[in-house]
């Protein structure tokens, strides 16, 4: 696997890119308290090494690809992110200026990514959300970071198009923060395994809400961001190569699914 570029955010809170690859770093131990979760964990980690999952130069441009990837697959957000760079808009000050319908506007630089209009509103609405906390545009992810979890995630869901799978993005990945991303992938590796809290139906996972599911796996998760990072890749890993909406367990590394 070749190395890859991402961002992070530091212990000091500044935000740095790092090149990795799997052999470079070390493994991690121990994914959660509960036991079967920290079995599937550790399996998928053997089977697909570390992912280093989100890729990107900086926190905005994660911001930019968590809107963008909404309802798409992400070779069509890095399509729409090539554009957004070589226009030079994948600053808030820019890209929230950029003129809508015009040839090299903001709706035709992210048309690969699918709904172009309605993504063009909400990428609008976070570089204006981003301005009504500094007008001067000065203000920095790091310092987001640095605001209590639960009222910043409140805020972000206060913006114009941004669910909690989202907003969970934008924290964990550009901000560096422990909320643990909820999507389709992650429901479907859990209830195949059968995974949830002690006593709860197998189904849990399928059928609970977004936030009893995201709750009990932040309770049981090791609380160190790696973790947090890694486990949500290894089940987005996992449901592209084996656990598909047909499965191929046959292929995965973990153990059968009840």
């Amino acid at each position: 696997m070749f190395p890859t570029s991402r961002c992070h955010i530091g212990p000091d809170g500044q935000p740095f890119v790092g090149v990795f690859s799997p052999a470079m770093a070390p493994p991690i131990e121990r994914y959660a308290t509960d036991s079967r979760l920290n079995e599937l964990l550790l399996e998928l980690a053997g089977g697909f090494g570390r992912q280093f999952w989100w890729p990107a130069a900086t926190p905005f441009e994660v911001l930019v690809g968590a809107i963008l990837v909404q309802n798409t697959a992400w070779g069509n957000v890095q399509l729409a992110m090539a554009n957004l760079r070589g226009a030079g808009a994948l600053e808030p000050g820019i890209l929230g200026e950029l003129p809508a319908c015009e040839e090299r506007g903001l709706e035709a630089l992210i048309r690969p990514s699918g709904s172009f209009r309605g993504k063009a509103k909400k990428l609008r609405a976070l570089c204006a959300w981003l301005k009504s906390r500094d007008p001067s545009l000065e203000i920095t992810l790091r310092d987001l970071a640095r605001q209590p979890l639960e009222p910043l995630r409140a805020e972000l869901l206060g913006i114009f198009g941004v669910g909690p799978e989202t907003a969970d993005s934008i924290l964990c990945y550009a901000l560096g923060r422990r909320s643990f991303v909820v999507d389709a992938f992650a429901r479907r590796v859990l209830s195949r395994h059968g995974i949830g809290p002690s006593g709860a139906p197998a189904d849990f996972a399928a059928t609970c809400s977004y936030d009893a599911l995201r709750a009990w796996l932040m309770d049981v998760l090791v609380p160190d961001q790696a973790v947090y990072e890694e486990a949500h890749a290894l089940f987005v890993a996992a449901a592209k190569d084996s656990c598909r909406v047909k499965s191929a367990c046959e292929t995965c590394p973990a153990t059968s699914p009840v």
